[in-house]
């Protein structure tokens, strides 16, 4: 289910993306001779005026075939076909720097209004937010403490909690705490050191008090003890629509800030040689992270589906060969030089960018799958 869900969601965010560049490229009257749903190879298809719309067979996103995108695909089918000069004028290359940056940047920017748009119907229909992080003028409702992550082979795992359980009770041996909070919760866990602690959680699914019994253990580095989760106080934060969208562009702005400033540093430390994967999901890492999402709720998957949506966004901006970050880079270059670069030097580059993304992603996957083993 959990790979199912990720599928889809990673479908909806590429074919997003596709579309912002589809769309600008119609727009500014640019021939677009074909928009994939999936990857090759091909299962059926079906033409529309001169834009072919292809089902493949291979579900993990989507493309758009350009006509004209580089100097040398242009001349190829001048060879191939009979292109008129209405044609001509209307390939890629032939166009203005600034229509083509914009048909660059659309497929990002197309990313970032999916993303509030999914923030903002995340907020209307009730967004799981932090207490103490609610929108001014509004009050978090149906407040638990939640358990946002559980180590692995921590006691707490081995008693069976799992992110998203809220927690309704806590006791041990006749002490019962009745305010619960995430300092209550830790203060009874330290308290009660080496001592079977009984929890009273509801789970999304059966919405049903079950009880966990967890004994504490104490932390090598430290002389407290604790049973292995992260812990927070959620409530549900619901605002009528006007709110919802300048609030979702808000948290819009913020996660982006949050992200663009996270990868750099990610990177930063990388070329320095200090860097980790420890922090770094791929597909594999992101599937489990789905399924965390998935338990807290529908509107968490809606925010999760909004991140991933930024980081695809934010990550297509790197300027690196195969990236449109790295085609913009190339346009600014010939805008500079007054010339275009040599098209062999630049699909050269592309090809070796694209092959470096995907060693990356395999040795990424692999470190994933070691985490899991």
């Amino acid at each position: 289910m959990n790979i199912l869900i990720f599928v889809i969601i990673l479908l909806v965010l590429v074919l997003v993306h596709e579309f912002g560049h589809f769309w600008s490229a119609k727009k500014f009257g640019i021939r677009v001779d074909e928009f994939g749903f999936g990857f090759p190879p091909k299962l059926f298809g079906f033409k529309r005026g001169e834009t072919e719309y292809s089902i493949n067979l291979l579900p993990i996103g989507g493309f758009v075939k350009i006509f004209g995108d580089n100097a040398d695909a242009l001349s190829a089918s001048k060879t191939e076909e009979n292109i008129s000069e209405i044609d001509a004028s209307r390939a890629f290359i032939n166009k203005p720097k600034y229509k083509q940056a914009i048909v660059l940047f659309a497929g990002v920017f197309a990313n970032f209004l999916l993303a509030w748009i999914l923030f903002s119907i995340g907020f209307m229909s009730g967004l799981p937010t932090s207490v103490g992080s609610e929108p001014k003028g509004y009050t978090a409702t149906d407040v638990y403490l939640v358990i946002v992550s559980v180590l692995p082979d921590s006691p707490a795992e081995v008693a069976g909690l799992r992110s998203g359980d809220k927690v309704v009770s806590i006791e041990s041996g006749g002490d019962v705490v009745s305010d619960i909070n995430p300092t209550t919760l830790k203060s009874f866990i330290v308290s009660h050191g080496g001592k079977e602690v009984t929890l009273g959680y509801l789970r999304e699914e059966d919405q049903t008090v079950n009880m966990a019994k967890v004994t504490s253990v104490q932390n090598p580095d430290r002389e407290d003890f604790s049973i292995g989760i992260v812990m927070d106080e959620i409530g549900v934060v619901k605002l009528p629509l006007l709110r919802a969208f300048s609030e979702g562009m808000v948290l819009n702005w913020s996660v982006t800030k949050g992200t663009a400033i996270g990868l750099f540093t990610l990177i930063r430390e990388g070329v320095a040689g200090k860097g980790s994967l420890s922090s770094v999901s791929g597909p594999v890492g992101m599937v489990g992270i789905v399924g965390d999402a998935y338990q807290f709720g529908f509107a968490y998957l809606l925010s999760f589906a909004a991140l991933i949506s930024i980081n695809l966004a934010i990550i297509n901006l790197i300027p690196f060969p195969a990236l449109d970050g790295g085609r913009l880079l190339f346009l600014l270059i010939e805008k500079i030089k007054g010339s275009p670069l040599n098209p062999k030097f630049a699909n050269s580059a592309n090809m070796v960018g694209f092959a470096i993304l995907i060693i990356l992603m395999i040795f990424i996957t692999y470190h994933d799958v070691a985490k899991l083993l």
